[in-house]
């Protein structure tokens, strides 16, 4: 397994990877969100594993609890935000044909990276 990659809200590890996917165990902290953001070249699904987060997409807020997942086309805004108070762990499953950091677009982020 990777090292974890800290993060502002959290931190992810990479669980595994090839040319047409990848799939990260991401951790958010209670209180923090990812960036408003949108990718170009994948597209993700989003399985939460544990606690219980919002995810936001193309505007829409959807609640998510154990088990239940969000889709997230390729283009589309969206952002997870976690305002429990203990931490959210989700895995994301990336399809596509490019994913580097890179391909993210920030369009609001609370940690000055927009």
């Amino acid at each position: 397994m990777t090292e974890m990659d800290h993060r502002p809200w959290g931190y992810y590890l990479i669980l595994a990877e090839a040319s047409d996917y990848k799939v990260k165990r991401i951790v958010v902290d209670p209180g923090k969100k990812l960036s408003l953001q949108r990718h170009r070249r994948r597209r993700e699904q989003w399985i939460l594993v544990s606690g219980e987060a919002v995810a936001t997409v193309e505007g829409r807020e959807i609640l998510l609890r154990q088990g239940e997942s969000a889709t997230i086309p390729c283009g589309a805004t969206h952002r997870l935000e976690n305002r429990g108070v203990t931490a959210v762990t989700f895995i994301e499953v990336q399809t596509g044909d490019y994913f580097g950091e890179d391909d993210i677009e920030r369009l609001a982020d609370d940690y000055g990276r927009a």
